[in-house]
């Protein structure tokens, strides 16, 4: 069996572990040592493992990055959108823990990149060695995918969950599951030096979204303008059909 490992078994972490575990044997990292103990619970090899924001000297190679066939770095190395938090020591600790890695490589980033701005964007209006939450690890990693990944939903995390502004706005959302297919193809394939936006085809504004997932008529003018992430390479490169290509339906 080939070895995956996923650095950041987070949310989404978790939910990629789950997903692509009938495949792969796990090696996983975690922050806390009570979320250590629940993977190892669930069969994955886990390290604890913190990347602090100041560069540590003393960090080391993950000691099983040499039995991996790929790693998924599911953890942010960008800051908050828009913020102008210096992430130079955090990424330095995580490029140490990688060393020098040849295997398929995964960056989960985000749609954020892309200015807060009223039109559809393609991956082409923003190359990613202009990114500088990206192109740190293309640097030393050329070989890595990008994963621009919309708003994460799925299961618990639906919309209508939460206290909502801006009703009126355009969503860029995806499912975890369409996620995990996503990369699941991707390493099927074994892609390589990709970046693609992962996001739903279908953009509704909030309130309808909140409105379909609370089982409510939507009586409202829907939105026709906005800032949108097209996925249409991720669907024309890979033949990608998605799960759950409409928000408001995240629930069923």
């Amino acid at each position: 069996m080939k070895k995956l490992g996923i650095i950041g078994c987070g949310w989404l972490g978790n939910h990629l572990a789950e997903h692509l575990s009938k495949d792969y044997e796990i090696f996983a990292t975690t922050t806390t040592q009570s979320k250590l103990d629940g993977l190892n619970a669930k069969g994955y090899h886990t390290t604890l493992i913190k990347f602090p924001d100041e560069a540590d000297a003393e960090m080391k190679t993950w000691e099983t990055v040499s039995e991996l066939d790929a790693i998924i770095i599911a953890v942010p190395f960008s800051g908050l959108r828009g913020s102008k938090i210096p992430m130079t020591g955090k990424r330095q600790n995580l490029l140490r823990f990688i060393g020098d890695f040849k295997g398929q490589m995964f960056y989960t980033s985000s749609t954020g990149v892309y200015p807060d701005t009223e039109k559809e964007f393609k991956e082409d209006d923003l190359p990613a060695t202009e990114v500088e939450s990206e192109n740190f690890i293309l640097e030393k990693f050329p070989h890595t995918n990008i994963l621009r990944l919309g708003g994460l939903m799925g299961g618990e995390r639906l919309l209508k969950n939460y206290n909502i502004s801006n009703l009126d706005q355009l969503v860029n959302h995806i499912h975890y599951i369409d996620i995990c297919s996503v990369v699941e193809k991707m390493l099927k394939n074994s892609l390589t030096s990709k970046v693609y936006n992962v996001v739903a085809p279908v953009h509704p504004d909030k309130e309808e979204v909140i409105n379909a997932q609370k089982d409510l008529p939507y009586l409202g003018k829907c939105t026709e303008k906005g800032r949108t992430i097209s996925p249409q390479k991720l669907i024309s490169e890979m033949n990608f059909q998605f799960q759950y290509p409409d928000p408001r339906y995240f629930h069923r």
